[in-house]
């Protein structure tokens, strides 16, 4: 059975607050800018609103919901939602999220306001016969007059892995492997997966030695991966073979590195001190806190003591 938990959000939202100069690629691609990759990104606060939603039992209750992604460049706001499926409430939310990114822009004098409505557009990362190309508002005034507010939406099964790379649609590479979902949850072969996995791996170390990515940029693009991976499969026999493809690094958080380290230096003091050689060091921390070989031979470089 396939985890019900918020992994796409997470990576969504992990990537906007780590990573948010990966983001002009795509507002390039999406509204025909032309951004240098070196611009100034400003994340705006994703200020929250209340909304009456239906439970299960036919009752209402009032939840606050939270946009994805509010990005300022220059004098130019833009809205990105990342969604999954479109579950009908879309337009209304977009809507909403605007007139809320609007006010904080808005200017007025007496008897006059103007209000500035944000760019948008929603990135789906599945898609079914219900998937709409557009997300569409209209506005509707007293006097008759009718204002259309749209934007295309962004479809990612309809993107090639080739046109990613080339255009740099970093944030998009994560998710491009949701569209072997039946696959990878079932029986299936998943040939065309490892395939497509093996490309995006060359190719971001291709871009990492080409310095078109930062270190920090190239390990979480692969922890983004697998953390969808691992979603996908939640354990399955596909899930080993295919989180190997891109060295099985998954997403760390700050307290989990630090408890990680924490852990390797007691070990490794310890072990030293009951006379342990490096070999055994080393498997200890591999079996015992879960660190791959690598990462426990770095460790032990940084906390061991020097033999002669």
């Amino acid at each position: 059975m396939q985890k019900k938990t918020p992994d796409y959000d997470n990576v969504f939202k992990t990537m906007k607050s780590k990573h948010k100069r990966l983001f002009i690629s795509v507002i390039n691609d999406v509204f025909g800018k032309e951004y240098p990759l070196d611009t100034k990104v400003e994340v705006l606060p994703s200020e929250g609103y209340l909304t009456e939603s239906e439970t299960a039992d036919g009752s209402k209750e009032i939840e606050e919901q939270i946009s994805d992604f509010l990005i300022k460049i220059g004098s130019e706001v833009y809205l990105l939602e990342c969604q999954s499926y479109d579950d009908g409430s879309m337009a209304i939310r977009i809507a909403e999220y605007a007139f809320i990114v609007a006010r904080q822009f808005a200017t007025w004098d007496i008897g006059h306001a103007t209000i500035p409505m944000p760019r948008f557009s929603v990135i789906y990362v599945k898609r079914t016969e219900r998937t709409p190309k557009t997300t569409k508002i209209t506005f509707t005034f007293p006097d008759g007059q009718e204002v259309i507010y749209e934007s295309p939406n962004v479809i990612l099964e309809e993107f090639t892995k080739e046109y990613i790379v080339e255009k740099k649609l970093f944030p998009y590479i994560p998710f491009y492997i949701a569209r072997y979902e039946k696959d990878m949850i079932s029986e299936g072969s998943i040939e065309n997966a490892v395939r497509d996995l093996e490309y995006f791996r060359n190719e971001l170390v291709r871009l990492y030695e080409a310095e078109e990515l930062t270190d920090h940029e190239l390990i979480d693009l692969k922890g983004f991966i697998n953390t969808i991976i691992t979603h996908i499969t939640n354990g399955n026999q596909n899930e080993e073979r295919l989180v190997s493809i891109m060295g099985g690094t998954v997403i760390e958080t700050e307290s989990e590195r630090l408890i990680s380290q924490g852990k390797a230096q007691l070990l490794i003091e310890l072990g030293q001190e009951e006379g342990l050689d490096d070999a055994t060091l080393l498997k200890r921390m591999q079996e015992r806190i879960g660190l791959s070989l690598e990462q426990a031979s770095a460790y032990l470089k940084r906390y061991g003591k020097q033999t002669v």
